[in-house]
């Protein structure tokens, strides 16, 4: 009798992504990562580093989503790097860089094992977001911005990624225009 694989195991897929998480916590923790990563700091590595600071921002940005870091810390830090539109800009795209990214990790490690729930609450939900996946995600986006554990969820469903991009772009760029463009009294000195 053969073994079952992992994707046919979800529950181990989805401990195999606890662990994961949890070691990405303890690195950042351990190394002052997640301490260091202030929007001071970011702001001023990548104003130092001028254009190689961009790509700088996107890799910590990217690494910051894994670790948990508030996404907020990287949306000030280049809108005081770069000013209000070029703010703007690199918040946008960092912050679909970095969400990308961590759903694909996600999905990679964890799979789709929400696809597989059988209570029918849960199946109502997800049937939403099969339906209308673009306007969900967008909708969470607006309103829960960057927070990772909307990329946990959205990638152990079934929602495809195309979706989930395109989702995540339209509803990010309302609260982090507002942030652009209200950065004084959302930041003030």
């Amino acid at each position: 009798m053969t073994e079952p694989s992992a994707s046919k195991r979800p529950w181990l897929r989805v401990l195999l992504l606890v662990g994961l998480t949890v070691l990405l916590l303890g690195i950042g923790h351990a190394t002052g990562l997640t301490e260091a990563l202030s929007r001071e700091r970011v702001r001023a590595l990548m104003v130092g580093l001028g254009v190689p600071g961009f790509f700088a921002y996107l890799g910590l940005f990217t690494l910051g989503e894994l670790m948990h870091v508030p996404g907020m810390v990287f949306v000030a830090a280049a809108i005081l790097a770069y000013g209000r539109e070029l703010g703007f800009l690199a918040s946008l795209t960092g912050s679909i860089v970095s969400v990308a990214t961590s759903f694909a990790v996600i999905r990679k490690v964890g799979g789709q094992p929400l696809g597989e729930v059988r209570a029918a609450w849960v199946k109502r939900v997800l049937d939403h977001l099969e339906r209308r996946p673009v306007r969900i995600v967008a909708v969470l986006r607006a309103v829960f911005w960057l927070a990772p554990a909307i990329n946990f969820v959205l990638a152990m469903s079934r929602v495809r990624f195309r979706d989930y991009l395109l989702g995540s772009l339209l509803g990010l760029i309302p609260p982090l225009l507002v942030a652009s463009l209200a950065f004084d009294w959302l930041f003030g000195p």
